[in-house]
C-alpha cells in the first residue's frame, strides 16, 4: 500500500470513529409545549442539525407546565439515556436548580429564547457549567416595539393604546410588560386604555379584545408581544366593524401569518424571531461540548437576523426574498 493510499485509510477510518462516536449521543430536545408553533419551529432547527451531526435526538412535552418540566430533567439525569438537553424553558427562573442538578451529572445543557437564571436581561450563563445560551434580552425587543409605537403616536393626542401580553405571571412577560409601560408612559400624549393577558392564545386574545372594545373602540394600537394573540385581536376588531389598515397593529414573533398580514396591509409590524436558528445553534453547542470543541457561552438570537428586528412592509418591500421560520 503507497503512502497516498495509507492517508486516505486513515482518515476514512477517523471519519467512520467520529461518526459512530456522533452517533452514540442523545439529546433530549424539552419542549415549553410541544404544541406551540415557536417551540416546533425550535424543534425543527434541532433536528436539522442533529441530522448534519449524526445525533439522535426525542422531544418532550412541557405542556407550559413549569413544575412538569422540571421533574422531565429530574428523569432525564435520572435514567442516563440522554448526554446533552435542549431547553425552551417554561419558568427560566425556577428551572436552575433542575439544570444544576444535570450538569453535575455531566450532561450538558443549552438553553433556547430565553437565559435561565434570575436576570433575564444577561445572556452570559447564570448557571455555572451551562453550555450555551441562544437568546436575546426580552426587554430590548420590547423596547423596540414601543419605540416604534412612539414614532406612529408621534401625531396623535391622545394616541390610545392597548396591550396585549402573553402572562404576566411568566418573568419574560412581566419584563416586556414592564418595558411598554416604561417606554410608552415618558410621551405625555399616549394613553394605555387596557392591558389583555392573551396567554398565547388567538381564542383568549379575541375574547379580551372584544371586551376592550366595548369601553373603548376609539382606539389607534394593539401593541402584542406575540403574533398568535394579534390573529384574535385582529377578528374581535373586524366583527366590531374596525377598519385595521386604520390602526398601528404590531406583533411578535415574525411567523408566516404575521407577514402575510403585513404584506397585505391588514397590520403594521412584528418583531422578528428566528426560532429554527436558535434550535440549530443550541443543539451544534451541546454535540461541541459533547466532542470537546469550544462553544460560545451565548449568541445573541438578534444577531442572527439578516432584515431589521422590526419587522415593516418597507422592509420585506426591500428585501423580497425574506422568508419567516415558523409558521403560526
Amino acid at each position: 500500500m503507497n503512502v497516498k493510499s495509507i492517508a486516505l485509510a486513515a482518515g476514512l477510518a477517523a471519519l467512520l470513529s467520529t461518526a459512530a462516536h456522533a452517533a452514540e449521543y442523545k439529546v433530549a430536545f424539552l419542549a415549553a409545549s410541544s404544541q406551540n408553533g415557536f417551540n416546533q419551529a425550535i424543534w425543527e432547527g434541532v433536528q436539522k442539525a442533529a441530522k448534519a451531526r449524526g445525533v439522535e435526538v426525542e422531544i418532550f412535552n412541557g405542556e407550559f407546565d413549569a413544575t412538569k418540566q422540571f421533574s422531565q430533567v429530574e428523569d432525564i439525569v435520572a435514567g442516563g439515556k440522554f448526554q446533552g438537553i435542549v431547553i425552551c424553558p417554561n419558568d427560566s427562573v425556577g428551572i436552575a436548580a433542575a439544570v444544576e442538578e444535570a450538569i453535575k451529572a455531566n450532561v450538558k445543557v443549552a438553553t433556547t429564547l430565553f437565559p435561565i437564571g434570575p436576570k433575564l436581561d444577561v445572556l452570559e450563563p447564570q448557571v455555572p457549567g451551562l453550555t450555551t445560551t441562544v437568546a436575546s434580552n426580552p426587554a430590548i425587543g420590547a423596547k423596540a416595539q414601543a419605540d416604534a409605537v412612539v414614532d406612529f403616536c408621534n401625531d396623535k393626542d391622545p394616541c390610545k393604546v392597548a396591550i396585549i401580553i402573553g402572562q404576566k405571571i411568566y418573568p419574560f412577560d412581566n419584563l416586556r410588560y414592564e418595558t411598554y409601560q416604561k417606554v410608552l408612559g415618558e410621551h405625555k400624549n399616549i394613553e394605555i386604555v387596557a392591558t389583555v393577558e392573551g396567554n398565547y392564545d388567538p381564542d383568549k386574545s379575541m375574547a379580551g379584545m372584544q371586551d376592550v372594545l366595548q369601553a373603548h373602540k376609539d382606539i389607534n394600537v394593539v401593541l402584542s408581544n406575540a403574533d398568535q394573540q394579534l390573529v384574535g385581536a385582529e377578528i374581535a376588531l373586524q366583527d366590531a366593524g374596525i377598519d385595521t389598515s386604520k390602526l398601528y397593529l404590531m406583533g411578535g414573533g415574525a411567523n408566516q401569518i404575521a407577514i402575510d398580514a403585513i404584506k397585505a396591509g391588514r397590520w403594521t409590524a412584528t418583531l422578528a424571531q428566528l426560532p429554527v436558528s436558535e434550535g440549530e445553534y443550541a443543539l451544534n453547542g451541546v454535540v461541541d461540548a459533547l466532542e470537546g470543541k469550544a462553544t460560545p457561552a451565548f449568541t445573541d438570537e438578534m444577531s442572527l437576523g439578516k432584515v431589521p428586528p422590526i419587522i415593516t412592509k418597507k422592509v420585506l418591500d426591500e428585501n423580497p426574498d425574506y422568508k419567516p421560520q415558523w409558521q403560526g
